[in-house]
């Protein structure tokens, strides 16, 4: 149904709670056009990502080889060199760009360690949507450092006329880091309330499903189990910028194949990949990320249309929201059952880490175990 193309581990942004940009890959050692060629026809959604994709040069090209092979093509970015997507939205006006923000200017700045970063990626917006691009927005992790902007985020998206995306602080294997944790699960939950209520008022289908998946963002915050079985590796795989396929981007044993040495049919069908799904059917992760989350949501067959469950709550909490009653939260959500564990010393901005020592990220056997294992729970 779905796939992302890590394109590539270089990047501009110096994230608090991601260490990708100290570990680049050599632009060389990328995902070719020719590797990318290999890619099927008929994905639903297939997301450009990185790193920051728009280093990469060719970026133009690997837009225009992907753009015909799937039903929504989508760019994933920090935002930081919008004028490199300019010539792209003229020619792919559809192609969904998200830019990645994570409150007002100060707090955005200072977890994504980026200077006047805020100011950039709202003017960039801008001008994407002046030339034309019809599926523009916002994409915030939601933490403890920013939990309280949310609304702030939500309303600047709606006056821009853009979408906002969600996820939650997590762990995976490219982050080079495994301390992405909440810091006050409940508080960070609760904070979503608000976001959910607001996006069910709204007349966009689109937000109602999103209001379902920030739900379960509160129950992956707190903890508890995700509202609906992963299907990775069925519905959804990660490709990196060596060109392997992984399950998802959070489990480094979940490799299915390697796209060099394999054709689609090689690594999507064979063995390997069976196996991967026994794996993930009993996985204790607790991942409930955007990717993962809104593929997940989605029929199988009829991939347009959400699941019975999804659906349900969307239609009865929908009426109670019309109606002027509150969603009853304590019904769907345990908070009194969130993890109580002390998450370790609070994440610093990097702010001013430009020239901080970077280590070349090669491609080796086991090129992401050295950076322990990874928990979302």
């Amino acid at each position: 149904m779905d796939l992302t193309v890590i394109t590539t581990y270089r990047c501009n942004s110096h994230c608090s709670t991601c260490n990708i940009w100290m570990h680049p890959t050599r632009p060389a050692d990328e995902i070719s056009l020719d590797i990318l060629e290999k890619i099927p026809s008929g994905i639903d959604n297939l997301n450009i990502t990185g790193g920051e994709p728009t280093l990469r040069t060719d970026l133009a090209e690997i837009v225009s080889l992907l753009h015909p092979k799937a039903r929504k093509l989508e760019i994933s970015s920090n935002g930081m060199f919008p004028q490199r997507l300019e010539p792209i939205i003229k020619k792919y006006p559809d192609i969904k760009i998200r830019f990645s923000l994570e409150g007002t200017g100060e707090v955005s700045n200072a977890i994504r360690g980026e200077k006047n970063g805020f100011q950039t990626k709202v003017n960039g917006l801008r001008r994407l949507k002046e030339l034309g691009g019809s599926d523009l927005g916002f994409a915030v992790t939601i933490q403890d450092d920013n939990v309280q902007d949310l609304s702030y985020i939500y309303q600047l998206s709606r006056e821009m006329g853009v979408e906002l995306a969600t996820s939650a602080l997590h762990n995976g294997f490219q982050f080079h880091k495994n301390d992405n944790f909440p810091y006050d699960r409940q508080r960070v939950a609760y904070g979503i309330q608000t976001l959910i209520t607001d996006m069910l008022k709204t007349n966009s289908v689109k937000n109602w499903f999103r209001a379902y998946l920030n739900l379960g963002l509160m129950e992956k915050i707190l903890g508890n189990d995700r509202l609906i079985p992963c299907t990775a590796a069925t519905d959804f795989v990660f490709v990196d910028p060596w060109s392997d396929v992984y399950a998802c981007n959070v489990r480094n044993d979940l490799l299915i194949g390697n796209l060099c040495e394999q054709s689609w049919q090689d690594v999507y069908q064979g063995a390997r990949a069976a196996q991967i799904r026994k794996s993930v059917a009993a996985c204790p992760q607790n991942c409930w990320m955007v990717g993962s989350a809104r593929t997940a949501m989605r029929h199988p067959v009829f991939t347009r249309f959400p699941k019975l469950k999804p659906l349900g709550w969307v239609a009865v909490n929908k009426a109670r929201v019309t109606a002027g009653l509150p969603i009853p939260f304590e019904h769907y959500v345990k908070f009194q059952n969130s993890k109580n564990f002390n998450p370790g010393p609070k994440r610093d901005s990097k702010l001013d880490a430009g020239n901080a020592r970077r280590l070349l990220h090669v491609e080796a056997e086991g090129h992401y175990d050295a950076f322990g294992s990874f928990e979302n729970r």
